[in-house]
């Protein structure tokens, strides 16, 4: 039985309240493990959800904040949120739309174009092979899209003329081929059977705005325009990438892109049948896909808390009954009720403020392992335990300790002292 003194300060109930707790140490070890699999549960989920938008974040930042997409289709829905609508009388993007949009007087703003075809393809060497996306690409995409070499060069106009068989690999795609993607310029792979030197290969990127982008292969247009990705009309292309002169200008190219294909295409306003999107728009899309996910994954971790919370109360509920002489005992010697609520009251403060100091430690140490399992797997994501995240977990967990300690407390503080000695 723990020592009672007839009026307590804080601090004595504070060392009351460890006294006890530490007279029953399974069994408060047990309550706290609720605690801290909640607080872990929330700091660990917080930081996969902040860690994976600031991967994405930075895979698109990372192409270039004057990057624009032009697809065929108008868009439905108001935004990337909603969906791509072909209609049978849409004219396609052609090449020369995309030299259209360099005409410096109609377009200002606009500082450089590239056209692009893109379809899927199977790629083998020797014994291997895989099905990755191949885009057929000028050389100025290089530039526009900020691609980087790690080793070899990229398309040229030379390859475009003589419609070269010649091929640039994403890092995955090599891996995926070689089982490495280093020294591998100038290996012959087949595509769809048709031999193609491999004549570069680029840095890893990480995931963009339509997924991984490290599975990709680069050949030159006029090969995949002639040989692999054909379409229905010449000069036809799958999407345009416009550069504009700085990222404060994009809003301005953006509609200077929109009026020039209006007038070639012959389509009112709010009728496109193409759709421009800006690198701000898919930072705004992945940015509320993120954020809805993060507070999903709190939510269920949050739930863990509130288990963990019931818990405390339990353990209180049966604290009260083993000691209801004890507080019979101080209650008939003149403490007040006070006593008795702040006792009990800080004793399921101190189990949820321990379970919640020691889930903030688990919870990094749980997003470090998640981070360090992803660098080795070749994954650019690195969850990040924010100081608000454990400011909210810690909060959280106080919040749960009061509140499901009210219950026992107020239970204990009502006891009349005659009843409570007379209990066996």
């Amino acid at each position: 039985m723990a020592y009672w003194k007839t009026k307590l300060s804080l601090s004595q109930a504070f060392l009351e309240a460890l006294e006890s707790l530490t007279g029953n140490k399974l069994r408060s070890g047990l309550t706290v493990l609720g605690i801290v699999i909640g607080v872990a549960a929330v700091i660990a989920m917080l930081a996969v959800g902040r860690g994976a938008e600031q991967s994405i974040t930075g895979s698109i930042t990372s192409i270039g904040t004057n990057l624009l997409f032009v697809f065929r289709g108008g868009f439905e829905g108001g935004g990337p949120q909603g969906g791509f609508e072909n209609r049978s009388n849409d004219r396609p993007l052609t090449l020369e739309d995309a030299e259209a949009l360099k005409d410096s007087l109609e377009a200002p703003s606009v500082l450089s174009t590239a056209a692009g075809l893109q379809g899927s393809a199977l790629l083998s060497y020797g014994g291997q092979s895989v099905t990755t996306m191949i885009m057929g690409s000028v050389p100025s995409e290089a530039v526009l899209r900020n691609l980087v070499l790690a080793e070899g060069e990229f398309i040229t106009e030379e390859h475009l003329l003589g419609r070269a068989s010649v091929v640039v690999l994403r890092p995955d795609t090599a891996d995926e081929l070689f089982g490495r993607h280093e020294g591998v310029v100038g290996e012959l792979i087949r595509i769809e059977g048709q031999p193609f030197r491999v004549i570069g290969v680029l840095v890893p990127s990480g995931g963009g705005a339509f997924g991984s982008m490290d599975n990709e292969a680069f050949i030159p247009f006029s090969t995949a325009q002639a040989r692999l990705i054909r379409r229905g009309t010449r000069g036809e292309v799958d999407m345009i990438y416009v550069q504009a002169v700085s990222a404060e200008a994009v809003p301005m190219a953006s509609e200077e892109v929109s009026a020039i294909l209006r007038r070639r295409h012959g389509t009112p306003i709010g009728d496109d049948d193409f759709t421009v999107f800006t690198q701000q728009q898919f930072l705004t899309t992945f940015a509320t896909i993120t954020n809805v996910l993060t507070i999903f994954l709190g939510g269920i971790a949050g739930i863990s808390l509130l288990v963990g919370g019931i818990g405390i109360m339990n353990i209180m509920l049966v604290s009260v009954t083993e000691r209801t002489r004890e507080i019979g005992l101080r209650k008939a010697l003149g403490a007040r009720r006070r006593d008795i609520l702040v006792q009990f009251l800080t004793e399921s403060s101190v189990l949820s403020l321990v379970g919640g100091i020691v889930g903030i430690l688990f919870g990094w140490l749980i997003a470090f392992i998640v981070g360090r399992v992803a660098i080795a797997s070749g994954t650019d994501f690195v969850p990040l335990v924010g100081f608000d995240a454990v400011l909210l977990a810690t909060m959280f967990s106080a919040a749960v300790g009061l509140f499901f300690g009210i219950y026992p407390a107020n239970r204990a503080a009502g006891l009349e002292p005659v009843e409570a000695l007379r209990h066996e």
